[in-house]
């Protein structure tokens, strides 16, 4: 959890505990990065101002300030320069691809016997390492468009090399697995690197933007696969990447019910604000449905965000509609493949306390309307019809038959 996160709890705590208790006054350096993310928090207000159900905690104000995006354009610029310049002295036929790739077909076609017993094919690779990465310094596959990797020149100057027009490629010839073999051992490698050191979990389009490169390479290139060491390094550093932001990036801050009461203060809106940036992260994690295990995926969003904070943000909720809605948004984030094919009337093993939670959600509510007016017992019985309807969606239909011998209301 970062410093200044652990001095906003404190102030809210101090504020309704202590009165008149002194402010705490952040670094230079902290005010400032508040100042830019209020700033941003603003700006993103008044362009949603026409839009509904958006709620603090889901946006990426916190995922870079204009101060850190003008210096990493600027270091962009300057590893830019430095790269145009790093050949300046070398004769073009040395240090470009299609003059090097010009070189060795000719080779191999007039000389063909001695360029497979000096095993070119697997040499190359390794030869033209230095250029591909010279030319891949700036990409970045946390960006939109990191896909597009195949427009490169490197891309498109070796990529039809081995083949000639006419003849048959011999599917043993290793001049065939260039690309795919630059892709192992230069593009993951990189891949990796920026996972465990750049990638942030919480940031949406950096996921987005890493999940599809992940799903293309798997997709088109049959050397990136769970056998391959390259890729099940890069696998462990997802898990372990987000494993760490489990750790030291996620808080749910722990009130009295009394400090919750004012919905303007700063403890309750800094509350709703951690409750929806854990759902942002659950989110996250899910998308990675596919790629990694299932077993892996429940562990990190159900075991890891769900039931270790975000059961403690539904517990400060009002039993209200705005509890059905949270649990709404919690149970469509699921992937549906979980609840296919299961067994009894028992959903998957991480969601029990979820479910748990809900049925005594509901009982609660029940019980607590049989003193109120019509129109309020009306409200309860719809959001318990919410919530039965909720636990059928995710086939906890042994929970739901619970709800509504509780409260009879019967199950659809």
């Amino acid at each position: 959890m970062s410093s200044s996160i652990q001095i906003y709890v404190i102030q809210c705590i101090l504020s309704f505990i202590v009165k008149g208790a002194p402010k705490v006054i952040l670094p230079e350096e902290a005010q400032r990065r508040v100042a830019e993310r209020e700033a941003r928090r603003a700006r993103r207000r008044r362009a949603r101002a026409d839009f509904v159900n958006h709620y603090e905690g889901l946006s990426s104000d916190d995922e870079q300030s204009q101060s850190e995006d003008i210096k990493y354009k600027n270091e962009l610029e300057r590893i830019e320069t430095e790269k145009n310049q790093l050949f300046e002295d070398v004769e073009e036929e040395f240090c470009k691809f299609k003059p090097i790739k010009a070189h060795f077909e000719k080779w191999k076609n007039e000389h063909g016997e001695p360029y497979r017993e000096a095993y070119i094919g697997l040499c190359l690779p390794k030869l033209l390492t230095p250029l591909v990465k010279l030319e891949m310094i700036t990409w970045n596959p946390l960006q939109t468009g990191c896909d597009m990797f195949e427009q490169l020149n490197w891309f498109k100057s070796l990529l039809l090399y081995g083949f000639t027009r006419g003849i048959t490629p011999d599917p043993d010839d290793q001049d065939l697995k260039l690309i795919p073999s630059i892709v192992e051992k230069i593009l993951i490698p990189k891949i990796t690197a920026v996972t465990e050191g750049v990638w942030d979990p919480l940031s949406t389009s950096q996921t987005t933007a890493l999940i599809g490169i992940i799903r293309k390479l798997s997709n088109d290139y049959p050397t990136i696969n769970i056998n391959n060491k390259n890729t099940e390094t890069l696998m462990h550093t997802i898990v372990a990447r987000i494993k760490r932001t489990l750790d030291d990036d996620i808080f749910m801050p722990l009130y009295p019910k009394w400090v919750l009461e004012n919905r303007g203060s700063g403890a309750y809106l800094f509350l709703q604000r951690q409750f929806w940036a854990c759902i942002k992260l659950m989110g996250s994690i899910l998308s990675w449905h596919g790629i990694l295990s299932d077993k892996m995926i429940q562990e990190l969003a159900l075991d890891g965000v769900l039931n270790r904070y975000v059961l403690l943000g539904l517990q400060c909720t009002e039993l209200s509609y705005e509890l059905i809605e949270k649990c709404n948004t919690i149970m469509k984030i699921f992937p549906k493949q979980w609840f296919e094919n299961l067994e009894d009337d028992t959903t998957i093993a991480p969601l029990q306390p979820f479910c748990r939670f809900l049925v005594m959600a509901a009982t609660n509510m029940d019980k607590s309307s049989k003193d109120k007016n019509e129109l309020e017992r009306k409200e309860a019985r719809d959001n318990v019809k919410q919530i039965t309807k909720i636990l059928v969606n995710m086939k906890a239909m042994d929970h739901a038959i619970n709800v509504s011998n509780e409260t009879s209301i019967r199950v659809r």
